[in-house]
């Protein structure tokens, strides 16, 4: 049986559409993966017997190549909806020192968040004395308290720094 168009043979039909079934499927998936999945839509056309029955074989081969392209699409999804794949770069473990880097900055962190929420004359005082560097005798003066305030303060902050330091090594 001769089939119906312009085509004698599926090997004729094969001839004529490869080049624009190949391009229909680069536009769409990249050129690694159009030549497999143009193989797949003539493989198809040819398992099922379609050239033969049809009316319109390029419509026909159209048809299964957009079909194709979704089936692409849905398995991509259902494979991005699993589980991901390891990234060595990313997905590495800390060495030494990054693990090293990340706990200083938690220390950091955690730190900065018990000065901000100490009394203010208290920040105040520990402020001036860790980071000015200056004496109890010199805070004391400047604020117009008492070395022994100074000092009361001073252990107030420790205090609460140590609870921080401690809880980050726990």
């Amino acid at each position: 049986m001769t089939p119906p168009g312009p085509f004698a043979s599926f090997d004729a039909f094969y001839r004529s559409e490869n080049n624009q079934l190949f391009h229909f499927f680069r536009r769409r998936v990249g050129r690694e993966e159009a030549s497999d999945l143009t193989q797949e839509a003539f493989t198809r056309m040819l398992r099922t017997g379609a050239f033969d029955r049809v009316e319109n074989p390029r419509a026909y081969l159209f048809r299964a190549a957009r079909n194709l392209v979704i089936e692409r699409a849905r398995r991509g999804m259902r494979k991005k909806s699993g589980l991901f794949p390891f990234d060595e770069e990313r997905d590495a473990p800390a060495g030494p020192e990054q693990a090293l880097a990340m706990e200083a900055s938690d220390l950091r962190r955690g730190l900065r968040r018990a000065i901000l929420a100490m009394p203010r004359r208290t920040r105040r005082i520990f402020l001036m004395h860790r980071l000015r560097r200056q004496t109890c005798r010199e805070i004391a003066e400047e604020i117009g308290i008492s070395e022994q305030g100074v000092e009361y303060h001073m252990m107030r902050a420790l205090a609460r720094c140590r609870k921080v330091v401690a809880f980050q090594r726990w």
